[in-house]
């Protein structure tokens, strides 16, 4: 097919031609003595993005699962109790990997639509007067669903219990796209990867870690080798690697970090909420449901949407990307056929999104869905219209 993919999943998204660039390089000696020149810089403003000052972030060659993997392995015990919460593909399956640790999981089946109950954590952790529980998860934003998270209100519910669990936060999603707190809001583990916000290929697991956390590794009985903190520390604070890091994604997630840091957290922020403003503007103007229960689940970073009953939203997914060479995601687990995902995160600006409500309304219109060609697309050119900067001329 002539032209390009056009790539709106929630991961990996775009990578900007400037990462790429940065990206291709020749190899190089991560053992040379200048490579610390390079990777210490770098390892201190990844805790930017995670705003964090006091804890530490660490890069695995990886992806978000075994950014988990490194969390959990690193500070858990065979049978200590942890509590989490179940309301999307992606948040079960951290859930699956706890128990697969042998830890002892209390977890939570939440209704997918709708996120981390707190209130329900609020009380479960006041009730639990001989702190058995050692974890508390939360998934800020689960892609699955298009559904985020209220962190801020897992801390205090921590806090109101006088609780000293742990606190887990998979940022998987949403770290370098969505707002994230993490000396703020009281995260121990936070956990990202490459291929989203950070607009990478995949490749590598970031995970930024508490003091607490760290002190916890000493006790911690799980087995961890290629995951483990301490052989990280040892070597990281000196500037290299325990084993041979992919020093072409590194390359690529300095540029990354400067093109982050040269836009203004705030202002990423600012835009993925703009844009995901957009899409819902859209889908509101077809006439369908949002996945997100609510305007306080709604995520900014991807939108899931139901397709009407009777009708198969991944088959809707794949028409799109056979004829019109468009990338939108396929639902998964409990929702699967009955939604379409569209990814709005990254390397995004207004004619970039478009693209993607676009290439929907021209599936959905070919499978027999009753919308109006261009409603979503208006809905969506007006909003962005109306929410531009202003630029003098």
């Amino acid at each position: 097919m002539p032209g390009r993919n056009f790539l709106f999943i929630p991961g990996p998204s775009n990578v900007p031609e400037r990462i790429m660039n940065a990206m291709h390089v020749s190899q190089e000696d991560m053992r040379a003595t200048d490579f610390p020149e390079f990777t210490l810089p770098l390892f201190e403003d990844l805790k930017k993005v995670f705003k964090t000052e006091t804890g530490r972030v660490f890069v695995f060659p990886a992806s978000g699962t075994g950014g988990w993997e490194a969390a959990i392995s690193n500070t858990l015990s065979p049978g200590d109790k942890v509590l989490m919460s179940g309301f999307g593909h992606f948040s079960n399956l951290w859930i699956d990997m706890c128990q697969r640790h042998g830890l002892d999981v209390q977890a939570l089946d939440v209704e997918w639509g709708k996120g981390v109950p707190a209130e329900q954590y609020a009380e479960i952790l006041k009730a639990d007067k001989n702190h058995e529980i050692k974890g508390v998860f939360a998934t800020q934003n689960e892609t699955a669903t298009g559904v985020a998270s209220d962190i801020k209100a897992v801390r205090k519910a921590l806090d109101d219990a006088n609780h000293p669990a742990l606190l887990y936060v998979d940022g998987v999603s949403s770290i370098a796209s969505m707002d994230f707190r993490m000396d703020e809001w009281g995260v121990d583990l936070a956990v990202s990867g490459s291929q989203k916000g950070f607009m990478l290929p995949t490749g590598l697991g970031i995970v930024a870690a508490s003091q607490k956390a760290l002190d916890k590794m000493s006790s911690a009985k799980l087995p961890r080798t290629f995951f483990s903190f301490e052989d990280m520390m040892k070597v990281n604070d000196n500037g290299f690697f325990p084993y041979t890091p992919p020093t072409t994604l590194l390359r690529g997630l300095r540029e990354s970090l400067n093109m982050l840091f040269e836009e203004g957290l705030d202002n990423v922020f600012a835009r993925h909420k703009r844009m995901g403003t957009a899409v819902r503007k859209a889908v509101e103007a077809w006439g369908l449901q949002l996945v997100a229960q609510g305007p306080e689940w709604y995520s900014d970073t991807v939108t899931a949407i139901y397709v009407p009953e009777g009708n198969d939203g991944n088959e809707m997914a794949r028409h799109a990307y056979r004829h019109y060479n468009l990338s939108l995601s396929v639902s998964v687990g409990k929702i699967a056929g009955q939604a379409f995902r569209i990814g709005h995160l990254g390397d995004m600006n207004e004619l970039m999104l478009l693209t993607p409500i676009t290439g929907a309304e021209m599936a959905m219109k070919d499978m027999g869905y009753d919308i109006e060609l261009g409603s979503g697309v208006a809905a969506a050119q007006e909003y962005l219209r109306s929410t531009k900067k202003q630029i003098k001329n």
